[in-house]
């Protein structure tokens, strides 16, 4: 092999690499409840798409795309040494040594940069905004080091998503409706972070890191995580309320309702084998997610 394709493969190599860190696939059920919201104000029109085409939805995808990227790979910047020292993530890219923390950090900014340009585009109120959300996005990071409620921060993160994506279609925050369904996109979010937080509660002891299953144990916190998903429920439930008893919204909250219910069961039966649990839980979270954006699709076009 050549050095040039020598040097090429090495840099595929990384982009691989890269996307693995980042956990790219998560990104599938975090999207389409932006994209959901997108189409949910589309709904609300007089016509079946904003004046402006298709050009908000690609905006929404970039600046979450940047977004989450930012908020990722500064994660597992800020968190190297912590990862190091824990056995479920001590294979991960910076401690492995297959990135350098200067690689990640250098993305890091990057995202940060598109991020702030994709929201420069969209308009001058979400430019204004772009601070706050990267405050929350980036600085959840070190919650872990601060309070155990950690997890409602994600969500919070999570649960801008369709709040922006909202403002991205009706540059207007006013409205009730894309805060109540941010509000539960976050509460889905922190409810299952609570589950994956569990896999690292005797870690989190002994490195004196703070989350809900080290603070209150496993059994308390697989309580806490079911509440909190109940009350995603009940927000949707509301949703469906405030759209004047949408079809597609109460599909929507039927079928998660039932996905959680399901998710729970198997959780209860067999959360001695979280890390089995942990790759189940993304497919729920995926179809979720899914469900809520087809949903919101069949608001505009049915």
């Amino acid at each position: 092999m050549n050095p040039d394709s020598k040097a090429t493969a090495g840099f595929l190599n990384q982009l691989f690499e890269f996307g693995e860190m980042i956990k790219i696939s998560h990104t599938l059920f975090a999207l389409p409840f932006a994209i959901g919201a997108a189409f949910l104000a589309v709904s609300l029109q007089d016509s079946n798409l904003p004046a402006s085409g298709w050009t908000p939805f690609l905006q929404v995808v970039l600046a979450i795309a940047f977004a989450r990227t930012s908020a990722m790979s500064f994660n597992r910047w800020a968190d190297r040494d912590i990862d190091g020292k824990n056995p479920r993530t001590e294979n991960r890219s910076i401690p492995a040594g297959r990135l350098t923390a200067g690689q990640v950090l250098t993305a890091t900014v990057i995202s940060i940069f598109g991020f702030v340009a994709t929201c420069a585009w969209i308009g001058d109120q979400a430019l204004l905004l772009s601070p706050i959300v990267l405050l929350v996005v980036l600085g959840y990071s070190y919650t872990k080091r601060l309070t155990w409620l950690c997890h409602a921060v994600l969500g919070i993160g999570l649960g801008l998503a369709p709040v922006g994506a909202w403002l991205v279609l009706t540059g207007d925050l006013a409205d009730p409706l894309p805060w109540l369904l941010g509000t539960a996109v976050l509460f889905w979010s922190a409810g299952f972070d609570i589950v994956y937080s569990c896999q690292d509660v005797e870690v989190d002891k002994e490195q004196s890191l703070n989350s809900i299953p080290a603070r209150f144990g496993i059994a308390k916190s697989l309580v806490i995580s079911r509440s909190f998903h109940l009350v995603m429920i009940i927000l949707m439930g509301l949703l469906y309320l405030e759209l004047d008893r949408s079809l597609p919204v109460l599909v929507a909250t039927f079928l998660t309702a039932t996905l959680l219910c399901i998710g729970h069961l198997r959780i209860r039966s067999e959360y001695r084998q979280l890390k089995r649990i942990e790759n189940a839980l993304l497919k729920f979270n995926i179809a979720i997610s899914f469900i809520f954006m087809l949903c919101m699709a069949a608001e505009v076009y049915l």
